[in-house]
């Protein structure tokens, strides 16, 4: 057993058939709320947990996962290119409209540190909840911020965007595809933006933009901020 959970295949193989569990189970049942992400977390923490097997051998696979997020993320810009005559008809809305997001993400979060009494290294890990893993472990980690806070927050955050966002935008009204992209992207990240695509092309596009600006403009006002 031991020889097998070692393998980084075991990793890889866990991963990959719990989330493809939770497709299924998402498609099945038609809700939101049973999240392919969500289910993988469960099934595979329950599985280690239960059969008490280390977290870094189950991380000898996930590493390799975790090698192309970053690349994944990358690839977004194939949609954005897509759509790159929307993008030159509303580059100042989607300027103003991602530096407004992400200052009200930061706002948000670093009010309710102060509300809740966080110290620093708690804040400086939330602060960057709503941008892109690697874009937030590179703003938490020089800082003093606890890298694994800060995953947990991110992933946290992209998991209620996927769930709310489409029923946000039928409760707010919001018509434009473009706003609606945007929107997720700014507030949810590459898996809020995996959401946006269901939605459409446009939505996904912008999505995918919202990212890419809001991860350059969190850098930004962390570094005023620190």
């Amino acid at each position: 057993m031991s020889e097998l959970t070692a393998s980084p295949y075991f990793g890889v193989a866990l991963s990959v058939i719990a989330f493809g569990a939770g497709a299924r189970l998402q498609k099945k049942l038609k809700t939101p709320v049973c999240n392919p992400l969500i289910f993988a977390i469960v099934v595979i923490v329950g599985i280690l947990l239960v059969f008490k097997i280390p977290y870094e051998s189950y991380y000898e696979g996930g590493q390799v996962i975790d090698m192309f997020l970053a690349p994944a993320t990358a690839c977004l810009a194939v949609a954005i290119y897509s759509k790159v005559k929307i993008l030159k008809d509303y580059w100042l809305p989607v300027l103003v409209g991602c530096t407004a997001g992400s200052a009200a993400s930061m706002a948000s979060v670093y009010g309710m540190c102060r509300m809740f009494g966080l110290d620093r290294g708690l804040t400086v890990s939330l602060l960057p909840k709503s941008v892109t893993t690697p874009i937030a472990v590179s703003v938490a980690e020089p800082n003093g911020g606890i890298v694994p806070v800060t995953v947990v927050a991110v992933i946290f955050t992209g998991i209620l965007g996927s769930i709310f966002a489409p029923l946000l935008i039928r409760l707010l009204r919001v018509k434009d595809p473009v706003a609606a992209g945007l929107a997720i992207g700014a507030s949810s990240h590459a898996v809020g933006t995996s959401k946006a695509v269901e939605l459409g092309e446009t939505e996904g596009a912008m999505s995918g933009l919202a990212i890419g600006i809001c991860g350059i403009i969190t850098v930004i006002f962390s570094l005023i901020i620190f």
